[in-house]
């Protein structure tokens, strides 16, 4: 993680795909790039589902490739370090979730067990899949699968 660290700090590629440096954190660093991404939820939840929506697939195709390109510059596919990832999944995570402390806690605790644990089709992702696209895919498919379970749970709670 050293070798990352001076880059971090100079380069704006680094610095956005470290999560704004909450990837240099010393242990779980998915984790503490998760945090940081939910930092950015109330603000995302205002936009229209559209524009959410937009903007999701936006910073999922700039992810690939800043991904990519970090990783080739670091020289080690998916660094732990790299976080924009968790930033994407927790975002995708809490399409169309009420903002309450509640939902935040559960719709995190989901998103990161699905990424820690793996379960197919996200393990799939994991191993089979490179470069850039490698990086996002398995932390966009824990966001699906977080966001579903939250939908379910929505739905339930509705009924």
């Amino acid at each position: 993680m050293s070798s990352a660290n001076p880059r971090v700090w100079r380069n704006l590629w680094h610095f956005l795909a470290f999560g704004f440096g909450s990837g240099l954190a010393p242990k779980a660093q998915g984790t503490w790039g998760t945090v940081v991404g939910l930092l950015f939820v109330p603000v995302l939840s205002q936009l229209s589902l559209t524009w959410l929506a937009i903007f999701l697939l936006a910073a999922t195709l700039f992810g690939c490739w800043l991904c990519d390109k970090v990783a080739k510059d670091l020289g080690v596919h998916d660094h732990n370090g790299i976080v924009w990832d968790e930033f994407v999944g927790i975002w995708l995570t809490f399409f169309a979730v009420p903002l309450t402390w509640y939902w935040l806690v559960l719709g995190f605790v989901l998103f990161r067990v699905f990424d820690i644990a793996k379960p197919w089709p996200v393990s799939w992702a994991d191993q089979k899949v490179g470069g850039g696209v490698g990086i996002m895919l398995d932390d966009i498919l824990a966001g699906i699968m977080a966001a579903g379970v939250l939908q379910l749970v929505l739905f339930i709670v509705a009924a």
